[in-house]
């Protein structure tokens, strides 16, 4: 393959997210035939099984970017020690109707960053638990949990000196997790 569109599902549509920013630096770290595009999740309705029939526009666009990629990249902020509502609303979203999710066997990697000392572990393995099931194939090791502190990302939004061999490393190893699963 000589192209890798991956799909990047940031499970906080704040204006100014860490998790965005996050998204936006390690795409930088990735080689050049690693695209990385953030998918819309901001404008879903609440999931309702009574609209599997008639799903709005935004849930279709969902389903095709999802359906598209090669690759999905979760980053998740952790609210009250889980995951996002809007992120498990596009989830639901884009599992059903029963029997035709598209989320299942493309490989994913998942990350958080959160101002709290633990990041967003809790909210990584709730997250895991559901791509589990949904049959994603994720990323185990290394796992990332980031605490924002200054100097993390430097004055043009790239990952800082001190973790960006880390973050590398992190990079390139899901890069070649994604190659492994489409080979």
């Amino acid at each position: 393959m000589s192209q890798y569109n991956i799909a990047v599902i940031v499970g906080s549509i704040r204006k100014d997210s860490l998790n965005q920013k996050l998204a936006d630096a390690l795409a930088k770290l990735a080689p050049p035939e690693f695209s990385f595009r953030t998918v819309r999740i901001d404008d879903l309705p609440l999931y309702n099984q009574d609209d599997d029939g008639k799903p709005a526009a935004s849930v279709t666009r969902l389903r095709k970017d999802v359906a598209e990629a090669d690759g999905l990249l979760f980053l998740t902020p952790e609210y009250n020690r889980s995951i996002p509502g809007v992120l498990k609303n596009a989830i639901d979203h884009a599992s059903r109707p029963w029997g035709e999710s598209v989320w299942g066997g493309k490989p994913a990697g998942v990350l958080g960053i959160s101002v709290g000392v633990i990041g967003t572990a809790l909210a990584q393995q709730h997250l895991r638990n559901i791509l589990a099931y949904l049959d994603v194939p994720t990323l185990g090791q290394p796992e990332v949990f980031l605490q924002s502190k200054d100097g993390l990302f430097d004055a043009d939004g790239n990952i800082g000196p001190d973790s960006r061999a880390f973050l590398q490393a992190w990079v390139d190893r899901y890069v070649a997790w994604v190659k492994q699963h489409l080979a």
